[in-house]
């Protein structure tokens, strides 16, 4: 295939991710929609996120996890490096629905940790595959552009075409691995809210649809990299044609 055809190709991943971008700003937009909207509610019971964090990770049994504060928007995280879960300046300090919401999801991540969660081990085994396979993902992109028609001069453009697919794949895998990860996280926090008596039922609908919209940001993005692995499979197979 000549220089021009294989750049040609490249327009495909584009296109799914100019679409899919566009499905992420949208759920993303109404993940901070509801974020704020929630956040206007507080709970009747008074606790802030800090304070209903503390708790539940008492309730588990564990202790040598820590609530930390941390700068940013939405920048919640569970680091099970240092074990800490770090809450964002609309979290720590709040009382609302959202900050309990979003408290008690990092949380999740922090018992999946002490218990072993499976997919939790998987995903975390994952991680540095998945950041080499990124990058040689775009090495290859890259060179295969820019450097097209020197490339096939050297072996077939079939190659290249399996090492972008290797290198996807592990990506799709990493983003499906996610997924049960984070609905499991967030079951866990909605399920101990409820039966501790942390949230009324008004409450605890309201926890549960901003947990909603925060696991269809991991939705959309399994979905555009099982499109993008589909996409260079069906390249593949038109060159075996």
């Amino acid at each position: 295939m000549q220089d021009g055809g294989i750049a040609t190709m490249y327009w495909g991943p584009m296109i799914i991710g100019f679409i899919f971008m566009g499905i992420s700003m949208f759920v993303s937009g109404r993940l901070k929609s509801k974020f704020a909207k929630y956040s206007k509610e507080r709970l009747k019971i008074g606790l802030t996120g800090k304070e209903v964090a503390e708790k539940m990770l008492r309730d588990y049994g564990i202790h040598d996890v820590r609530v930390i504060h941390v700068r940013g928007q939405l920048t919640d995280h569970y680091n099970p490096i240092k074990k800490t879960v770090n809450l964002s300046d609309e979290v720590y300090a709040s009382s609302s629905v959202a900050a309990t919401a979003v408290a008690t999801h990092e949380c999740g991540h922090a018992v999946q940790h002490a218990t072993a969660y499976s997919m939790l081990t998987l995903r975390s085994k994952l991680v540095p595959i998945q950041n080499a396979s990124g990058m040689i993902m775009n090495m290859v992109v890259g060179a295969s552009i820019f450097l097209g028609y020197f490339m096939s001069n050297v072996f077939p453009f079939e190659y290249v075409l399996y090492i972008i697919i290797a290198a996807q794949a592990v990506i799709t895998l990493f983003t499906l691995v996610t997924l049960p990860v984070e609905f499991d996280a967030s079951n866990r926090a909605l399920a101990w809210i409820q039966n501790n008596g942390i949230v009324s039922a008004d409450e605890y609908d309201g926890a549960k649809d901003a947990l909603k919209w925060a696991a269809m940001t991991y939705v959309v993005a399994a979905l555009g990299a099982i499109a993008n692995l589909l996409y260079w499979i069906v390249i593949l197979l038109n060159r075996r044609d």
